[in-house]
Protein backbone atom coordinates (compact mmCIF):
# COMPACT_ATOMS: atom_id res chain seq x y z
CA UNK A 1 0.00 0.00 0.00
CA UNK A 2 1.13 3.51 -0.72
CA UNK A 3 2.52 5.67 2.05
CA UNK A 4 0.12 8.48 1.14
CA UNK A 5 -2.88 7.33 3.22
CA UNK A 6 -0.69 6.91 6.30
CA UNK A 7 0.75 10.37 5.76
CA UNK A 8 -2.77 11.78 5.60
CA UNK A 9 -3.66 9.98 8.85
CA UNK A 10 -0.52 11.34 10.53
CA UNK A 11 -1.38 14.85 9.30
CA UNK A 12 -4.85 14.59 10.84
CA UNK A 13 -3.38 13.46 14.16
CA UNK A 14 -0.90 16.32 13.99
CA UNK A 15 -3.72 18.78 13.27
CA UNK A 16 -5.48 17.72 16.48
CA UNK A 17 -2.24 18.25 18.41
CA UNK A 18 -1.76 21.62 16.71
CA UNK A 19 -5.28 22.77 17.59
CA UNK A 20 -4.91 21.99 21.30
CA UNK A 21 -1.35 23.31 21.38
CA UNK A 22 -2.44 26.58 19.76
CA UNK A 23 -5.02 27.19 22.50
CA UNK A 24 -2.53 26.39 25.25
CA UNK A 25 0.30 28.44 23.75
CA UNK A 26 -1.92 31.45 23.01
CA UNK A 27 -2.79 31.56 26.71
CA UNK A 28 0.90 31.57 27.61
CA UNK A 29 1.72 34.16 24.95
CA UNK A 30 -1.12 36.41 26.08
CA UNK A 31 0.15 36.42 29.67
CA UNK A 32 3.70 37.21 28.61
CA UNK A 33 2.66 39.77 26.02
CA UNK A 34 0.51 41.86 28.37
CA UNK A 35 2.10 41.20 31.78
CA UNK A 36 5.69 40.30 30.85
CA UNK A 37 5.33 37.31 33.19
CA UNK A 38 6.81 33.89 32.32
CA UNK A 39 4.20 31.53 33.79
CA UNK A 40 5.95 28.26 34.63
CA UNK A 41 2.70 26.95 36.16
CA UNK A 42 0.87 27.17 32.83
CA UNK A 43 1.12 23.41 32.24
CA UNK A 44 -0.43 22.73 35.65
CA UNK A 45 -3.41 24.90 34.76
CA UNK A 46 -3.76 22.66 31.68
CA UNK A 47 -3.60 19.56 33.89
CA UNK A 48 -6.10 21.05 36.33
CA UNK A 49 -8.55 21.61 33.49
CA UNK A 50 -8.38 17.93 32.53
CA UNK A 51 -8.78 16.74 36.14
CA UNK A 52 -11.74 19.05 36.79
CA UNK A 53 -13.29 17.83 33.52
CA UNK A 54 -13.12 14.26 34.87
CA UNK A 55 -14.69 15.31 38.18
CA UNK A 56 -17.49 17.23 36.45
CA UNK A 57 -18.21 14.36 34.04
CA UNK A 58 -18.44 11.94 36.97
CA UNK A 59 -20.67 14.28 38.97
CA UNK A 60 -23.11 15.00 36.12
CA UNK A 61 -23.42 11.42 34.90
CA UNK A 62 -26.01 10.44 32.29
CA UNK A 63 -25.12 10.81 28.63
CA UNK A 64 -21.43 11.64 28.08
CA UNK A 65 -22.37 14.79 26.18
CA UNK A 66 -24.01 16.29 29.28
CA UNK A 67 -20.92 15.93 31.48
CA UNK A 68 -18.62 17.06 28.70
CA UNK A 69 -20.69 20.16 27.95
CA UNK A 70 -20.71 21.07 31.65
CA UNK A 71 -16.94 20.53 31.84
CA UNK A 72 -16.38 22.84 28.85
CA UNK A 73 -17.91 25.67 30.87
CA UNK A 74 -17.04 24.81 34.48
CA UNK A 75 -13.37 23.77 34.14
CA UNK A 76 -12.10 26.94 32.37
CA UNK A 77 -14.09 29.15 34.79
CA UNK A 78 -12.70 27.41 37.89
CA UNK A 79 -9.12 27.36 36.59
CA UNK A 80 -9.35 30.95 35.38
CA UNK A 81 -10.71 32.04 38.76
CA UNK A 82 -7.92 30.22 40.61
CA UNK A 83 -5.33 31.82 38.33
CA UNK A 84 -6.78 35.30 38.86
CA UNK A 85 -6.72 34.71 42.63
CA UNK A 86 -3.09 33.57 42.40
CA UNK A 87 -2.25 36.73 40.48
CA UNK A 88 -3.86 39.01 43.06
CA UNK A 89 -2.42 37.22 46.10
CA UNK A 90 1.07 36.29 44.83
CA UNK A 91 2.23 38.01 41.64
CA UNK A 92 0.76 41.38 42.58
CA UNK A 93 2.69 41.36 45.86
CA UNK A 94 5.89 40.71 43.90
CA UNK A 95 5.14 43.76 41.72
CA UNK A 96 5.40 41.44 38.70
CA UNK A 97 9.18 41.37 38.94
CA UNK A 98 10.36 38.96 36.17
CA UNK A 99 12.83 36.95 38.26
CA UNK A 100 10.65 36.64 41.35
CA UNK A 101 7.53 35.75 39.39
CA UNK A 102 9.38 32.86 37.74
CA UNK A 103 10.27 31.48 41.17
CA UNK A 104 6.71 32.09 42.40
CA UNK A 105 5.11 30.26 39.47
CA UNK A 106 7.52 27.33 39.94
CA UNK A 107 6.28 27.12 43.52
CA UNK A 108 2.69 27.38 42.29
CA UNK A 109 3.40 24.51 39.88
CA UNK A 110 4.41 22.16 42.71
CA UNK A 111 1.52 23.26 44.95
CA UNK A 112 -1.08 22.53 42.24
CA UNK A 113 0.59 19.26 41.32
CA UNK A 114 0.81 17.93 44.88
CA UNK A 115 -2.70 19.04 45.87
CA UNK A 116 -4.03 17.28 42.76
CA UNK A 117 -2.07 14.13 43.65
CA UNK A 118 -3.52 14.13 47.18
CA UNK A 119 -7.11 14.69 46.04
CA UNK A 120 -7.32 13.10 42.60
CA UNK A 121 -4.73 10.36 43.00
CA UNK A 122 -1.95 9.01 40.76
CA UNK A 123 -4.19 7.12 38.32
CA UNK A 124 -4.79 8.19 34.74
CA UNK A 125 -8.54 8.40 34.18
CA UNK A 126 -10.48 8.77 30.93
CA UNK A 127 -13.36 11.08 30.09
CA UNK A 128 -15.78 9.63 27.57
CA UNK A 129 -16.13 11.65 24.37
CA UNK A 130 -19.57 13.20 23.77
CA UNK A 131 -19.61 11.53 20.36
CA UNK A 132 -17.12 9.53 18.38
CA UNK A 133 -18.39 8.21 15.07
CA UNK A 134 -15.57 6.57 13.15
CA UNK A 135 -14.97 8.05 9.72
CA UNK A 136 -13.04 6.18 7.06
CA UNK A 137 -10.26 8.15 5.40
CA UNK A 138 -10.61 8.09 1.60
CA UNK A 139 -7.60 8.16 -0.68
CA UNK A 140 -7.17 8.85 -4.40
CA UNK A 141 -4.51 6.96 -6.33
CA UNK A 142 -3.54 6.70 -9.96
CA UNK A 143 -3.76 3.22 -11.41
CA UNK A 144 -4.10 1.67 -14.81
CA UNK A 145 -7.17 3.11 -16.39
CA UNK A 146 -7.03 6.40 -14.50
CA UNK A 147 -7.63 7.72 -11.00
CA UNK A 148 -9.65 5.76 -8.45
CA UNK A 149 -11.05 6.51 -5.00
CA UNK A 150 -10.74 3.87 -2.30
CA UNK A 151 -10.80 3.51 1.50
CA UNK A 152 -7.63 1.84 2.80
CA UNK A 153 -8.52 -0.82 5.37
CA UNK A 154 -8.06 0.23 8.98
CA UNK A 155 -7.38 3.92 8.28
CA UNK A 156 -9.96 6.11 9.97
CA UNK A 157 -10.45 9.01 12.34
CA UNK A 158 -13.32 10.07 14.59
CA UNK A 159 -15.85 12.84 14.29
CA UNK A 160 -14.77 14.07 17.74
CA UNK A 161 -11.22 14.79 16.56
CA UNK A 162 -12.58 16.86 13.70
CA UNK A 163 -14.79 18.70 16.20
CA UNK A 164 -11.74 19.48 18.37
CA UNK A 165 -10.05 21.19 15.43
CA UNK A 166 -13.20 23.18 14.61
CA UNK A 167 -13.73 24.20 18.25
CA UNK A 168 -10.11 25.32 18.67
CA UNK A 169 -10.32 27.40 15.49
CA UNK A 170 -13.53 29.05 16.71
CA UNK A 171 -12.04 29.89 20.13
CA UNK A 172 -8.86 31.29 18.56
CA UNK A 173 -10.99 33.46 16.29
CA UNK A 174 -12.87 34.63 19.38
CA UNK A 175 -9.61 35.54 21.15
CA UNK A 176 -8.51 37.54 18.12
CA UNK A 177 -11.87 39.35 18.03
CA UNK A 178 -11.59 40.07 21.77
CA UNK A 179 -8.13 41.58 21.39
CA UNK A 180 -8.75 43.47 18.15
CA UNK A 181 -12.41 44.49 18.20
CA UNK A 182 -13.48 45.11 21.80
CA UNK A 183 -12.85 47.76 24.44
CA UNK A 184 -11.40 45.12 26.79
CA UNK A 185 -8.89 44.17 24.10
CA UNK A 186 -8.01 47.83 23.59
CA UNK A 187 -7.36 48.19 27.33
CA UNK A 188 -5.19 45.06 27.30
CA UNK A 189 -3.15 46.35 24.37
CA UNK A 190 -2.74 49.75 25.99
CA UNK A 191 -1.51 48.10 29.18
CA UNK A 192 0.88 45.97 27.14
CA UNK A 193 2.38 48.96 25.33
CA UNK A 194 2.91 51.25 28.33
CA UNK A 195 1.86 50.32 31.86
CA UNK A 196 2.68 53.75 33.28
CA UNK A 197 0.70 55.59 30.63
CA UNK A 198 -2.23 53.21 31.15
CA UNK A 199 -2.19 54.02 34.87
CA UNK A 200 -2.09 57.74 34.08
CA UNK A 201 -5.25 57.39 31.98
CA UNK A 202 -7.06 55.65 34.83
CA UNK A 203 -6.89 52.08 33.53
CA UNK A 204 -7.04 49.62 36.48
CA UNK A 205 -3.86 47.80 35.46
CA UNK A 206 -3.95 45.31 38.34
CA UNK A 207 -7.46 44.21 37.38
CA UNK A 208 -6.36 43.91 33.76
CA UNK A 209 -3.46 41.72 34.85
CA UNK A 210 -5.76 39.48 36.90
CA UNK A 211 -8.13 39.19 33.92
CA UNK A 212 -5.28 38.34 31.52
CA UNK A 213 -3.72 35.78 33.87
CA UNK A 214 -7.11 34.15 34.39
CA UNK A 215 -7.87 34.20 30.65
CA UNK A 216 -4.53 32.58 29.81
CA UNK A 217 -5.09 29.81 32.36
CA UNK A 218 -8.69 29.38 31.20
CA UNK A 219 -7.55 28.83 27.60
CA UNK A 220 -5.13 26.14 28.79
CA UNK A 221 -7.91 24.48 30.79
CA UNK A 222 -10.25 24.61 27.79
CA UNK A 223 -7.58 22.96 25.64
CA UNK A 224 -7.26 20.21 28.26
CA UNK A 225 -11.02 19.61 28.33
CA UNK A 226 -11.00 19.20 24.55
CA UNK A 227 -8.11 16.72 24.57
CA UNK A 228 -8.96 14.66 27.68
CA UNK A 229 -11.37 12.30 25.83
CA UNK A 230 -8.38 11.42 23.61
CA UNK A 231 -5.65 11.48 26.28
CA UNK A 232 -6.52 10.51 29.84
CA UNK A 233 -6.37 12.95 32.75
CA UNK A 234 -3.27 12.51 34.94
CA UNK A 235 -1.66 14.68 37.58
CA UNK A 236 1.66 14.75 35.66
CA UNK A 237 0.20 15.57 32.26
CA UNK A 238 1.17 19.27 32.41
CA UNK A 239 4.85 18.84 31.54
CA UNK A 240 4.56 18.24 27.78
CA UNK A 241 2.04 21.07 27.13
CA UNK A 242 4.28 23.48 29.04
CA UNK A 243 7.39 22.48 27.09
CA UNK A 244 5.66 22.59 23.70
CA UNK A 245 3.96 25.89 24.54
CA UNK A 246 7.30 27.50 25.35
CA UNK A 247 8.73 26.12 22.11
CA UNK A 248 5.80 27.53 20.15
CA UNK A 249 5.94 30.95 21.84
CA UNK A 250 9.71 31.26 21.28
CA UNK A 251 9.45 30.26 17.62
CA UNK A 252 6.40 32.43 16.93
CA UNK A 253 7.71 35.44 18.81
CA UNK A 254 7.15 36.40 22.43
CA UNK A 255 3.78 38.11 22.79
CA UNK A 256 2.80 37.63 19.11
CA UNK A 257 -0.58 35.85 18.91
CA UNK A 258 -0.49 35.30 15.10
CA UNK A 259 3.06 33.98 15.38
CA UNK A 260 2.01 31.67 18.20
CA UNK A 261 -0.79 30.17 16.11
CA UNK A 262 1.45 29.67 13.06
CA UNK A 263 4.20 28.10 15.18
CA UNK A 264 1.64 25.84 16.91
CA UNK A 265 0.45 24.54 13.55
CA UNK A 266 4.06 23.97 12.45
CA UNK A 267 5.08 22.16 15.65
CA UNK A 268 1.80 20.26 15.99
CA UNK A 269 1.84 18.91 12.45
CA UNK A 270 5.52 17.96 12.60
CA UNK A 271 4.99 16.31 16.00
CA UNK A 272 2.08 14.24 14.67
CA UNK A 273 3.80 13.18 11.46
CA UNK A 274 7.18 12.38 13.01
CA UNK A 275 5.54 10.54 15.94
CA UNK A 276 3.60 8.27 13.56
CA UNK A 277 6.50 7.44 11.25
CA UNK A 278 9.39 7.55 13.74
CA UNK A 279 8.96 8.28 17.46
CA UNK A 280 7.54 11.00 19.75
CA UNK A 281 11.01 11.47 21.25
CA UNK A 282 12.48 12.36 17.86
CA UNK A 283 9.68 14.89 17.35
CA UNK A 284 10.58 16.63 20.63
CA UNK A 285 14.29 16.62 19.73
CA UNK A 286 13.64 18.23 16.35
CA UNK A 287 11.37 20.86 17.94
CA UNK A 288 14.08 21.70 20.49
CA UNK A 289 16.71 22.00 17.74
CA UNK A 290 14.37 24.31 15.83
CA UNK A 291 14.13 26.54 18.91
CA UNK A 292 17.92 26.66 19.12
CA UNK A 293 18.15 27.72 15.46
CA UNK A 294 15.52 30.43 15.95
CA UNK A 295 17.31 31.77 19.02
CA UNK A 296 20.61 31.91 17.12
CA UNK A 297 19.43 33.41 13.83
CA UNK A 298 16.23 35.27 14.81
CA UNK A 299 16.07 35.77 18.59
CA UNK A 300 12.81 37.75 18.42
CA UNK A 301 11.02 34.80 16.79
CA UNK A 302 9.49 34.45 13.36
CA UNK A 303 6.82 37.10 13.94
CA UNK A 304 8.34 39.04 16.82
CA UNK A 305 9.80 42.52 16.56
CA UNK A 306 13.36 43.30 17.46
CA UNK A 307 13.75 45.50 20.52
CA UNK A 308 14.85 49.04 19.73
Amino acid sequence: MEIGPYFLLATLEGAVTAAVLALTAVGLSLVFGVMRVVNIAHGEFFMLGAVIAWWVAQAVGGHPALGFAAALVIAPLIVGGLAAAADMTILKRLDYDPERTIVATIGLLYVIQQVTLMTYGPEARPVEAPFGTRLAIPWIEHAEGGWRLYWPWGLSTTSYKLAVMAAAAAVLLGVWALMARTRIGLVMRATQMDRGMALAFGIPVERVYALVFGLGAGLAALAAVLIVPIRQAHYLMGADPLLLSFIVVIIGGLGSLPGTVVAAVLIGLSDGIISVFFSPTLAKIIATLLVALVLVFRPQGLFGTRAA
